[in-house]
C-alpha cells in the first residue's frame, strides 16, 4: 500500500517537475481537460438471462450507434466498428470450430446480463458501464462471467472453461 502511494507521489512529483523544466506554465483560466468521451446509455431496459455455458457478445444498439458516430471523426468510427466486427467474427468461429458445447448469446437490444450461477446466485452486469462498444462474456455457470480479450480468445476460452 505504502509503495503504491510512494509511486503515486513520484510520478505526480516529476510530471510537475517536467512542465516546469519544459517552461510551459499554465494559469488557472488556460487549463483545459479533454473531454470525457463515454459509450452512450443504451436506450433498452431489458435483462439477458444466461444459465448454461455460454459466449455473450453484446454490440450497441440502433440509438448508441448513431451517438457514437455523431462524436467520432468518420474515420476513427469506421475504424472503431471495422475492429469490433472482426474480433467478434474470429471469436465466433473459434468458437464454432474449437468449442461447440458453448452457447452463443447476441446481445443488442439489453442493457443488463443476469449471469445465474450453478449455486443459483446471480451476478448482474450493466452493459452501460462498460465502455467498451462492443464486447465478450464468457459464462461458466460454476464460475464468474469474466470479459473476454477477443484478440486472444483461442487461449482465453482454454484458460476460462478449462481452469
Amino acid at each position: 500500500m505504502r509503495t503504491g502511494m510512494l509511486i503515486i507521489i513520484v510520478l505526480s512529483f516529476s510530471c510537475t517537475q517536467s512542465s516546469e523544466k519544459n517552461g510551459k506554465q499554465v494559469g488557472k483560466d488556460q487549463v483545459s481537460k479533454p473531454p470525457i468521451i463515454k459509450k452512450p446509455s443504451s436506450s433498452f431496459g431489458d435483462t439477458v438471462i444466461i444459465n448454461s455455458p455460454s459466449a455473450v457478445f453484446y454490440n450497441p444498439d440502433t440509438m448508441q450507434l448513431k451517438n457514437i458516430k455523431s462524436v467520432n471523426e468518420p474515420n476513427v468510427y469506421a475504424t472503431i466498428m471495422h475492429d469490433c466486427f472482426y474480433q467478434m467474427q474470429n471469436a465466433r468461429n473459434v468458437i464454432r470450430q474449437y468449442w461447440p458445447r458453448i452457447r452463443v448469446v447476441e446481445v443488442i437490444k439489453a442493457r443488463y446480463l443476469m449471469f445465474v450461477k450453478k449455486d443459483n446466485s446471480k451476478i448482474y452486469i450493466d452493459l452501460n458501464a462498460k465502455n467498451d462498444i462492443c464486447g465478450l462474456f464468457l459464462f461458466d455457470p460454476e464460475k464468474d462471467p469474466e470479459l473476454a480479450d477477443m484478440p486472444n480468445i483461442d487461449t482465453f476460452l482454454g484458460f476460462y472453461f478449462r481452469k
